[in-house]
């Protein structure tokens, strides 16, 4: 008997192993990597290139799309970087959808090596695009606890991504958000477990390079634990290798496992990884920090941007990674506060990245990495490995065979049902009932019911549109009131008087992250002052919120709070059916919030 039974467990075992080695060989045979045919095309177009035309493949400027004037001064400028520099790619920022694919389409035209072009896309091109369909954000994908809407996600990126001519998206996120204080990652990470991010974060990727886009493992090493945001400074991670191994590269290991194309590098300094002391520049000239933010000077330590030790002996040789290395903006804070872009430029390219993002300064940038190649401190061999990995990249995505976008195409493929379908479904699933103490859910409707929305956005009522729409349709008669940090004082006595007044008071609490904004992820204090005194007197409150989730940190004694990870109109209309009843609340928090809840709370709700 027994013997029958260990027989049968090890062939058990032996069926397992053999669908695991099936299933890890169908991964290999599907990878995304450039072919033979791509290494060969890259070898022999290298060897046509000038040095010129080498340095300007490294480059990826900067564009936010409008409609211009081909004479127009903005559009000679694009046009130069193009055809004088010789720009190997652009970066697209929020701007028209047409006019961001027609610029891309007469930028191809004039380039004689096709462009690689970019877009941050970690909510899909909606988190660029105002017309296009914005996924959540990835801790609320992380809230449903099923990584399959990670990869359909990113499917639908990677495709409506190439429908607008975009071969490299920059995401996802693996940073693991274990510091409450982020001020920049927050909801853009899936969470603070390791392993649940690298889950969510590889199946995004597969999604994406489904496609055939490039998808990109972001911030090297990992920015999670950080308490500045590096568009207004440079943070210090003061973690040894055995620390990072346990938390931060987990994310990245199980990408770069996976076959991930790109992996970006964060603006961080690890003095346990490398040490260099660097100082403030004397005349530091500004970076990509919202106009009025505090800009954090202090000496520092060489930025993993600029250190060979990151990217070379861990990132490249110790981890194995062979794809692109893609610096984070070259403009951002956490750079140009301690170097000039010609000399970043230059570091940044001798520590190993190959594409040197959105320069402050193309030209200075450029003119930088040509005299460092023509003094022999950047070696030509260096210099054509990392332009032959991008030529193989173009191949791979099909540059050299068709560069053109069709425009005519973009309205039969992007935002359509499929798109819209998933957003609604993954906000619904993703909504997470924190606390209920006073049983104030679902709403009672013939109570007094006041709506306050507190913003750290400039956006004005509509930042709100969505959930108070969404409640009054639903048959909820209630008055609204909105605040951010320059609201008349007028406007702040009326909110006052009117949720003083009121029976239930729900307070939308949109502390949504702004990188380099000076209160990234907090609520204005004109209205945090109201709430204080709605608490202090006892009423009734219900907390909802549409972004930093770690908020109920600063009101302790809201006794029932919702985290929503985000504004989407998705979320808010999601929320709002979840608030009054109308759906099921299943969704749990892929952090803890200190002090209070642990990660994998959520109250589940009228299931």
């Amino acid at each position: 008997m027994m013997k029958s039974i260990y027989s049968s467990v090890i062939l058990l075992a032996f069926l397992l192993n053999g669908v695991l080695f099936a299933n890890a060989q169908q991964r290999a045979a599907n990878r995304f990597t450039p072919s033979e045919k791509d290494r060969k095309r890259a070898d022999k177009f290298l060897k046509k290139m000038s040095v010129e035309e080498k340095v300007g493949q490294l480059i990826q400027i900067g564009v936010n799309a409008k409609f211009a004037n081909r004479d127009s001064s903005f559009y000679k400028e694009i046009e130069r970087q193009v055809v004088d520099n010789k720009v190997g790619g652009i970066i697209f920022f929020g701007a028209p959808m047409y006019e961001t694919s027609i610029l891309i389409n007469r930028m191809q035209t004039e380039a004689k090596v096709p462009l690689l072009m970019a877009l941050d896309a970690e909510t899909g091109i909606g988190m660029r695009f105002a017309d296009a369909i914005n996924f959540p954000w990835a801790m609320a994908v992380a809230a449903t606890g099923d990584a399959e809407y990670a990869r359909r996600i990113g499917v639908i990126t990677g495709r409506e991504a190439r429908a607008m001519g975009f071969q490299h998206v920059y995401a996802p996120v693996l940073d693991v958000n274990n510091n409450a204080a982020n001020p920049v990652i927050n909801v853009r990470s899936f969470g603070e477990d390791p392993e649940k991010v690298a889950r969510f974060g590889t199946a995004f990727i597969e999604g994406v390079q489904s496609e055939k886009a490039i998808a990109t493992a972001k911030h090297f090493p990992g920015h999670g634990d950080t308490d500045v945001d590096s568009h207004r400074g440079l943070p210090i991670i003061d973690h040894s290798l055995a620390s990072l191994e346990k938390t931060e590269l987990v994310p990245f290991r199980a990408a770069i496992n996976d076959g991930v194309a790109s992996v970006m590098i964060a603006h961080i300094a690890l003095p346990q990884i490398d040490d260099e002391i660097v100082l403030p520049l004397k005349n530091y000239r500004g970076g990509d920090a919202e106009t009025g933010a505090e800009i954090v000077e202090q000496k520092a330590y060489i930025p993993a941007t600029l250190s060979r030790k990151v990217q070379t002996d861990l990132l490249r040789n110790e981890m194995g990674f062979k794809g692109l290395i893609v610096t984070d903006a070259m403009s951002m804070s956490g750079l140009t506060l301690y170097f000039e872009q010609g000399e970043a430029g230059v570091r940044a390219f001798l520590a190993g990245s190959d594409l040197l993002e959105k320069p402050s300064d193309p030209d200075a940038m450029i003119a930088g990495i040509l005299a460092a190649v023509k003094s022999g401190r950047i070696p030509q061999e260096r210099l054509d490995d990392s332009v032959r990995r991008i030529l193989a990249w173009k191949s791979a995505v099909g540059l050299f065979d068709n560069r053109i976008t069709n425009i005519d195409a973009m309205d039969r493929i992007i935002s359509g049902p499929e798109s819209l379908a998933l957003t609604n479904e993954v906000a619904a699933k993703a909504i997470t009932l924190v606390r209920n103490d006073a049983n104030a859910l679902p709403l009672d409707r013939s109570k007094k019911i006041v709506f306050l929305g507190l913003s750290n956005g400039f956006d004005g009522p509509d930042t709100m549109a969505s959930f108070v729409s969404t409640l009054r349709s639903s048959g909820l008669r209630s008055s609204s009131f909105y605040l951010q940090e320059n609201s008349l004082a007028e406007q702040a006595q009326a909110a006052r008087t009117a949720a003083s007044e009121a029976d239930i008071v729900i307070v939308g609490l949109y502390g949504r992250v702004r990188s380099g904004a000076k209160n990234s992820v907090g609520v204005p204090e004109n209205g945090a002052a109201i709430l204080r005194e709605l608490l202090a007197n006892g009423k009734q409150v219900v907390g909802v919120s549409f972004g930093n989730p770690y908020v109920l940190s600063s009101f302790p004694e809201m006794k029932t709070y919702v985290v929503a990870y985000g504004d989407m109109s998705s979320l808010q209309r999601a929320a709002a059916r979840s608030i009054l009843g109308q759906q099921p609340i299943t969704g749990r928090l892929p952090i803890s919030l200190p002090g209070s809840y642990p990660r994998g709370t959520g109250i589940q709700f009228g299931k």
